[in-house]
């Protein structure tokens, strides 16, 4: 690892890229409550407040954020250096809010409808076992009937000239698998992009995993498909039942390898998973697999979108997958540990792997010791 981190540093340092990329089609205003108790002293004082007829907690620390798959993806891949076009759909106050949390270089908002309802989130962060865990309340506003009708001639031009093009958030948008199977198809029969992939938490949706899968993932419709631990289990058991049964007794991230081997297998897709632990990916009959950086996490929300634009901006590069893999973590990492919230640069990212390179001199000078 230490070699392919080391020439990771040198590409980064004398290569850059400046891909296109289309993201759509949500946008969230998250409004995070940042409790730091753990879930069983939160309900307690849900239910002492409840039981006295109403009542305020005092005292939480609580932020607004920008929020939504494709436009923290956005945000991540612009401060990267890609060329970051978000296809959302909202009203004009949360157009407001959107170019005031999105003003990194490179983000393109003109392609933001205002015709619609704004997207909101309201997320629980809390304490267990160690670690930060969040809940989320969600109003997806416009994001759930968001359709291929929606995009506009400038929106068919734009997909059709870009490097990538990349649909999230499935799991909230009733017209989630018709506007994939619509776009991606016009993508591979006018475009010249590779085609991206994250549905979300599937669980909401269960009941069309087999429609996707069918309409699709099976089509060769996605070059690639991003997902994390549970969602592997979830696609994964419709081609194998006793993966759920499975998953009750292992742990998901060690289950969730076996699981994008097999979506591997049966869709041919190149699959690229990110857990708590580890990322993977999978591609061309072949497997990589690298560790996370272990920094202090300041948050979790987001840490997914951070991957998965680094990925993305990895793939733009050029770069072998081990060195994809090692570019979204460290990206994840600098976010994950970020005091202000912020999406890594190149320069945040070269940074991260030269604290790693020492982590790596340190483990060698004492085992010559």
């Amino acid at each position: 690892m230490k070699k392919d981190i080391e020439e990771l540093i040198e590409i980064l340092e004398k290569r850059k890229a400046r891909p296109n990329v289309v993201i759509m089609p949500d946008f969230f205003l998250d409004h995070f409550i940042s409790f730091k108790g753990n879930p069983p002293s939160f309900l307690e004082k849900i239910s002492n407040i409840v039981g006295q007829g109403g009542g305020n907690i005092p005292f939480v620390s609580q932020s607004i954020f920008r929020g939504g798959n494709a436009a923290n993806t956005a945000s991540a891949l612009a401060s990267l250096g890609a060329n970051a076009h978000l296809i959302a759909r909202t009203n004009p106050t949360g157009l407001i809010l959107l170019k005031h949390l999105l003003k990194t270089k490179g983000m393109d908002l003109s392609h933001v409808k205002v015709n619609g309802r704004i997207a909101l989130t309201t997320a629980i962060e809390l304490r267990y076992k160690g670690k930060l865990v969040n809940l989320m309340i969600n109003d997806p506003g416009s994001v759930k009937d968001f359709s291929f009708k929606i995009l506009t001639k400038a929106d068919l031009d734009l997909i059709k000239s870009s490097n990538f093009v990349c649909v999230f958030n499935w799991n909230q948008n009733l017209r989630g698998t018709e506007l994939i199977k619509k776009v991606f198809s016009f993508v591979k029969k006018k475009g010249k992009g590779k085609t991206f992939l994250d549905t979300g938490d599937p669980s909401f949706k269960r009941n069309e995993i087999q429609t996707l899968i069918k309409e699709v993932l099976s089509k060769g419709l996605v070059d690639i498909f991003s997902i994390n631990e549970n969602e592997a289990i979830w696609f994964a058991s419709y081609f194998n039942t006793s993966i759920h049964r499975k998953s009750k007794v292992v742990k998901p991230d060690k289950l969730a390898f076996k699981c994008a081997d097999l979506l591997h297998e049966r869709l041919g897709s190149r699959i690229d998973l990110h857990t708590i632990k580890y990322s993977a990916t999978f591609t061309n009959g072949e497997k990589y697999i690298a560790p996370i950086f272990k920094v202090r996490a300041l948050r979790t929300t987001g840490a997914g979108d951070a991957w998965k634009a680094a990925d993305i901006y990895g793939e733009a590069l050029g770069l072998r997958p081990e060195q994809r893999l090692l570019l979204a973590n460290a990206a994840t990492a600098y976010y994950v540990s970020s005091i202000n919230d912020d999406h890594a640069t190149t320069e945040n990212v070269i940074q991260m792997l030269k604290m790693k390179l020492k982590d790596f001199d340190e483990l060698s000078h004492v085992k010559e010791k």
